[in-house]
C-alpha cells in the first residue's frame, strides 16, 4: 500500500508542474516566464482544474465521474474553498481523458474513479489548485491597484482592498491574472477558516436531474446514428457458430447485422427496432468452451474446497493449537451468491469516427482504459480518441471493467460495420442482469476457540471464491503471492485483538465473469466476521458491544465509531416490546462504519427493518449531507442485497433477467436511518462504499438476538425464506 509520505510527495510533484499551454485547459509545464496564458476566449486557466471566464463564471474540471455519489459537488467544494469563490458562480464539467493531467493519484498514471477514492485522492491536489488560482487573482489586483498583497482579501468571488474601497470580481481580474507569475508554494486554510468544507452546500447536479436537463449517454444523438444491441451467448464462454437474420429483414428500421467476439450485433434506426430485430434473429451457439455448471453445483464444489486450507493471507501465532486447546469452540460456514449491480441506467455508449480519430460519449468510469481500448480496436493512437464523459445513473462498480466492455463492444461494432455511421450501443436490463460482471459467489468457513473467561484464543477463516482481478491490468498490484487482496479484505485485516489468527484463500476457476461490486470483498467478509463475532459473544455470555470493545484497544477509530453508534441508539437500554437489535462495525476504503439495526416481525413472522443507527469515521467531511446520503444509500443497497438478491445459474444459464426476479429494495422496505459522523481533522477517506458492509450483519445479528438462529446462506429469502 502506498504510504502517506509517498502520496504527499506525489501530490507535491504533481502540483509543482502546474503551468501553461495555449489551450483552454492549462497543462502541467511552466513556460519560460512562468506565467499563465489566457486562452483564446480570454478565460483564465491557472491549472487543469479550474477556468475563470470574463463572465465571472468559475468552471471546475472534475476528473472523476458523477454517477449519483456527489463527487462533482465534493470536488468543486474543495477547490472553491481555497479559491474563495461564491458557490453560485461555480459550474462543473467532466475532464477529458488525459491521464497525464487527471490521473487518480492513488492509482498512478491512470485516470479513473473507484475504490471510494474521488475525494480522498483529490483533497490536497484541488486545495492547492484553488489556492494557486486565488493567489494569481490577488497578485493581479495588487499590480493593478498598486497595493500590497497582504492588504487584499478575497470572499465570495470578489477581491477587495478595504482601506481604498477597491474591489473587483474574479471575472474582471481574469485577464490580468493570466499574466501573473505562478507561485511555487501557497498557504492553505486551516479547518477553522473553512466556509464551504464541512457545510451542506447544495449539490450542483440536483436541479438538472430534477428538471430533465441533465444529459446521459442515452440522450446523445449524432447525425446518421444507428442503434445496436447485441445477442450474446446464453452461456458464459459460448461462441457464435452461425446466425440467420432473414426474419429480421422484415422489421421496419432494421439496418444490418455484424458478428463480434461478444456475439451478434443487430443495428437499426432506433432502439425498439434493434431489439425486435434481435428477437427475430436465430443463432447457433458453440458451447464447447462454455460454463455449464449450475450455481448449486459450483457452491457444492466450494464447500468441498473449504475442507482443505488454501493459501495463507494472514497467519498470526498458532490458531490451530489455540482452538484445539480452547474450552469452547464454534464453527460456522456461510454461502454468498453471485450478485448483479443493477444500476438504474443500463449500459450505453456512442462512438463516431472523425477525420482526426474517434469520439466517444459514455458514462466513463475509467477514461484511460476506455481511451486505450478504443484506440487499440480501431487502430488509433490513444490521443486520437476523445472521451466525452456523461453523467451516469449509478454504477456500483459495473462500469469499472478491465476490458472496457461496453465501450469496446461499441468499438468492435464500429470496426465491423466499417465505421460508416456513428453507433450507439444499448444494453437492456435483461442484457445487464444476464450479462455477467457479478459480485463473485463465495463460501466461508470460520472456526474459533474461547477460554474459560470467554476470550477468543484462536480464529481460523477459510475463504473460497473467484478472483476479480486475475488476468486484468489490476493483477500486478492487487495480487501478491497468489492472494487476491479483494477476496480477503475485511478478513485478513480483522481489527480485533486475537492472539492467534489464520486466514486462507482458495481461488477458483469459474467462467462466470466477475467484477467489483459496491464495497467489494467487504460485502462478504464483513457479514461472516461480524455475525460470527456475535455468536462468539453469545457463547461467552457477553454483550455484543462490550465483547467488541474489549478487543478494539489497538484500533481507536473502530472503538470511537462503535461507541458513538451505541451511544446514539442507547444500546443496552430497554426497547419496545417485539423489537430486536443487532450491531456490526467494519472498516472499508479507510473509513470505519458501525451500524445498529432494529427489527420487528409482523403477525406472519415476516421481517421488517424498522430503524438503523449509523456512525461513520471518514476523516474530514467535505459535505455532511452527501456523507449522510451515501450512508443511507449504502444501507439501502446492502439491505436489498441481503434480503432477496441473488443471481443463480441453471446449467450455465442465468435465471434472473429484470427487476421482477432481481428485485431492488422497495420504499416500503427502507428503514428510518440516523447518521452520525465522528469528528475528525484527518484527510478525507471513502464514503461511496463503506455504508454497505455493516448493514447485512447488523440485521442478521438482530435476527440472532430475536430467534437464536443464524442466517448462513444469503440472501435471507434463501437462507431463512420464512423471514422475507
Amino acid at each position: 500500500m502506498t504510504t502517506t509520505k509517498a502520496l504527499n510527495s506525489s501530490r507535491r510533484t504533481f502540483l509543482k508542474g502546474a503551468g501553461v499551454t495555449t489551450g483552454l485547459l492549462v497543462g502541467f509545464h511552466i513556460t519560460g516566464k512562468g506565467v499563465v496564458a489566457a486562452s483564446p476566449n480570454h478565460a483564465f486557466s491557472p491549472n487543469a482544474f479550474v477556468r475563470i471566464g470574463t463572465d465571472n463564471l468559475v468552471t471546475v474540471i472534475a476528473k472523476h465521474i458523477e454517477f449519483g455519489q456527489g463527487s462533482h459537488t465534493g470536488l468543486a467544494t474543495i477547490l472553491s474553498e481555497e479559491l474563495d469563490a461564491s458557490w453560485e458562480q461555480i459550474r462543473i464539467e467532466s475532464a477529458p481523458a488525459d491521464a497525464r493531467k487527471y490521473n487518480n493519484l492513488f492509482w498512478g498514471p491512470y485516470q479513473g474513479t473507484g475504490g471510494s477514492t474521488a475525494i480522498a485522492n483529490s483533497w490536497m491536489q484541488l486545495r492547492e489548485a484553488g489556492a494557486k488560482a486565488r493567489a494569481l487573482l490577488v497578485q493581479a489586483a495588487s499590480t493593478e491597484w498598486d497595493v500590497p498583497v497582504t492588504e487584499i482579501t478575497v470572499s465570495d468571488g470578489v477581491v477587495r482592498h478595504e482601506s481604498s474601497s477597491k474591489e473587483q470580481t474574479f471575472g474582471e481580474l481574469s485577464e490580468k491574472a493570466s499574466q501573473q507569475q505562478v507561485p511555487e508554494k501557497v498557504q492553505l486554510k486551516t479547518p477553522d477558516q473553512f466556509k464551504l468544507i464541512g457545510r451542506n452546500v447544495n449539490r450542483k447536479d440536483i436541479a438538472p436531474k430534477t428538471n430533465g436537463s441533465a444529459v446521459y449517454t442515452l440522450d446523445i444523438s449524432r447525425p446518421g446514428m444507428v442503434v445496436a444491441v447485441v445477442k450474446r451467448p446464453p452461456r458464459f464462454g459460448g461462441l457464435v457458430k452461425s446466425f440467420d437474420d432473414s426474419d429480421a429483414k422484415d422489421i421496419k428500421g432494421y439496418v444490418g447485422t455484424v458478428t463480434t467476439p461478444r456475439g451478434v450485433a443487430v443495428m437499426a434506426k432506433n432502439t425498439w427496432a434493434a431489439i425486435k430485430a434481435r428477437e427475430a434473429i436465430t443463432v447457433d451457439w458453440d458451447d464447447s468452451q462454455a460454463e455449464m455448471r449450475g450455481s448449486e453445483q459450483i457452491m457444492a464444489e466450494y464447500r468441498e474446497l473449504a475442507k482443505t486450507p488454501g493459501l495463507p493471507a494472514r497467519n498470526d501465532g498458532d490458531a490451530t493449537t489455540a482452538i484445539a486447546e480452547a474450552k469452547h469452540t464454534l464453527e460456522v460456514s456461510y454461502d454468498f451468491p453471485y450478485l448483479a449491480h443493477a444500476p438504474m441506467e443500463t449500459l450505453d455508449c456512442v462512438i463516431e469516427l472523425t477525420d482526426q480519430g474517434a469520439e466517444v460519449w459514455t458514462g466513463s468510469q475509467i477514461p484511460t482504459g476506455d481511451q486505450q481500448t478504443v484506440a487499440t480496436i480501431l487502430g488509433l493512437k490513444p490521443e486520437q480518441v476523445i472521451i466525452h464523459t456523461q453523467l451516469a445513473g449509478g454504477s456500483f462498480g459495473r462500469r469499472a471493467t478491465s476490458d472496457a466492455d461496453m465501450v469496446s463492444e461499441a468499438a468492435m461494432i464500429v470496426k465491423a460495420s466499417k465505421g460508416n455511421v456513428p453507433v450507439k450501443v444499448v444494453w437492456t436490463r435483461e442484457d445487464d442482469i444476464q450479462g455477467g460482471r457479478y459480485r463473485p459467489a463465495y463460501h466461508h468457513k470460520l472456526k474459533a476457540g474461547l477460554d474459560d473467561q470467554g476470550n477468543i484464543t484462536g480464529w481460523q477463516h477459510s475463504i473460497v471464491g473467484q478472483s476479480i482481478v486475475a488476468g486484468t491490468a489490476f493483477e500486478a498490484f492487487l495480487v501478491k503471492d497468489d492472494i487476491d487482496a479483494t477476496s480477503v479484505e475485511g478478513a485478513a485485516n480483522l481489527p480485533y485483538a486475537i492472539p492467534n489468527i489464520s486466514v486462507d484463500l482458495t481461488t477458483t476457476d469459474v467462467k462466470v465473469p466477475v467484477l467489483w461490486w459496491r464495497s467489494v470483498g467487504s460485502t462478504h467478509t464483513a457479514y461472516s466476521t461480524e455475525t460470527f463475532i456475535d455468536q462468539l459473544a453469545s457463547k461467552a455470555g457477553k454483550d455484543p458491544v462490550d465483547f467488541r470493545r474489549s478487543m478494539l484497544k489497538d484500533h481507536p477509530r473502530h472503538l470511537a465509531t462503535l461507541n458513538l453508534v451505541a451511544e446514539k441508539a442507547n444500546w443496552g437500554s430497554p426497547i419496545t416490546e417485539g423489537r430486536y437489535r443487532g450491531i456490526a462495525v467494519h472498516e472499508s476504503f479507510s473509513s470505519v462504519v458501525a451500524q445498529i439495526a432494529e427489527i420487528s416481525f409482523d403477525e406472519d413472522g415476516v421481517l421488517k427493518v424498522e430503524k438503523v443507527w449509523c456512525a461513520v469515521d471518514c476523516g474530514t467531511v467535505v459535505n455532511p449531507d452527501i456523507v449522510k446520503a451515501q450512508m443511507e444509500g449504502g444501507i439501502g443497497f446492502g439491505l436489498g442485497a441481503v434480503l432477496r438478491n441473488t443471481v443463480t445459474l441453471d446449467e450455465g444459464i442465468v435465471d434472473q433477467s429484470n427487476f421482477h426476479d432481481y428485485e431492488p429494495l422497495r420504499l416500503t422496505d427502507m428503514p428510518e436511518v440516523d447518521v452520525y459522523i465522528v469528528p475528525s481533522e484527518a484527510a478525507p477517506t471513502g464514503v461511496g462504499e463503506p455504508g454497505v458492509p455493516s448493514i447485512g450483519p447488523a440485521v442478521a445479528n438482530a435476527i440472532f438476538a430475536a430467534k437464536g438462529q443464524v442466517v448462513t446462506k444469503l440472501p435471507f429469502s434463501e437462507g431463512m425464506p420464512d423471514l422475507v
